[in-house]
């Protein structure tokens, strides 16, 4: 089995469908997609290349997929890979006191996908993919984030899985509108949790930050057969466990690519494939507004040479962090 990821800003992906397990297409007034594999809409504006984003993970080796729909997931398997998107509206939540609609989509949404994978017999979550209106608002008495990390917490917890150390990789951003959407990847085995030293595991966090912590790990590397991904989850400007560089967008560039560079050390020294270098991954950064831009851009095209990277409008977690910039590397492993 051999896995492949392919990003296009082409209207339609140059892929045979019968071999794509998942994937994603981001850009704003997306028209609907007509596609046979689990895919994530994110409503939201490409700044940089192009005006559309599109990427999918494929399977080399003809192996035969098996599709489904669970619970409102919609899921694809090919051999011991799943990957999956659910998408929840909050305004038909029922909430169960003393839930919010959010915090109980977000809870839903994972029991649900845990009881997927229970079923399919691939327990581990690799990495997640997850986008919500209005991240930074406050509702409830809570900022929303919190509110999300409290349902997702509760459902790490409630499916016996670990809220601490062995948590796979993640993002959370926000989006003017739409849905709860998450997207995921799993197997059959478990990934290497791979953290920061210069800074607080996020799921260690002081209650500064919200009743919950969040659940994920600053990066991750996942075994397919006979390959290694890497997948770092969304960094931004934050040095221990605090925002630093508040209203300076280049120097949170700046400070994202460091805490990315100090995630590949320690990367290197947990890898199958040898060391990784800022310029060997795939990006996607997000900018909190627009006009910040070419700044960003400026600084990680200095940082990472012709590395690709699409640049998209999104909330961040924390509403003084004006960038976040995750990556992702697939490699063969050596014979």
């Amino acid at each position: 089995m051999s896995l492949s990821l392919l990003t296009s800003c082409l209207p339609t992906l140059p892929v045979d469908a019968a071999a794509v397990l998942g994937g994603a297409r981001v850009g704003a007034d997306l028209p609907v997609a007509r596609v046979a594999w689990p895919l994530q809409c994110l409503q939201t504006t490409v700044l940089a290349p192009q005006p559309l984003s599109q990427e999918c993970w494929v399977l080399q080796d003809g192996l035969p997929l098996q599709s489904g729909v669970s619970e409102g997931i919609a899921w694809r398997r090919g051999g011991d890979l799943l990957f999956g998107v659910i998408e929840i509206d909050e305004a038909a939540v029922t909430a169960q006191a003393p839930h919010t609609p959010l915090q109980q989509a977000s809870f839903d949404a994972y029991a649900r996908i845990f009881r997927l994978l229970d079923a399919q017999g691939l327990p581990h979550l690799w990495r997640l993919w997850n986008y919500m209106a209005d991240i930074n608002g406050e509702s409830h008495g809570l900022e929303r984030y919190r509110q999300f990390n409290m349902g997702r917490g509760d459902a790490f917890e409630a499916g016996a899985r670990s809220v601490v150390g062995r948590v796979p990789a993640a993002c959370a951003l926000g989006v003017a509108t739409g849905p709860l959407t998450i997207a995921f990847m799993a197997g059959p085995t478990p990934i290497v949790p791979v953290e920061n030293p210069r800074q607080v595991s996020a799921f260690l966090y002081p209650d500064r930050y919200g009743p919950r912590s969040p659940t994920f790990s600053r990066a991750a590397l996942a075994h397919p057969p006979g390959q290694e991904i890497l997948f770092v989850s969304g960094t931004a400007s934050i040095v221990g466990h605090q925002t630093v560089h508040a209203g300076d967008v280049r120097a949170q560039t700046e400070e994202s690519l460091e805490n990315i560079a100090a995630v590949l050390v320690e990367a290197s020294a947990n890898s199958r494939s040898g060391s990784y270098a800022l310029g060997d991954l795939g990006y996607r950064a997000y900018v909190r507004h627009a006009a910040d831009l070419d700044v960003v851009r400026s600084v990680v095209e200095r940082r990472l040479g012709g590395a690709p990277v699409v640049y998209v409008q999104a909330d961040v977690c924390r509403s003084d962090l004006l960038v976040e910039i995750e990556g992702q590397a697939l490699r063969e492993l050596p014979a």
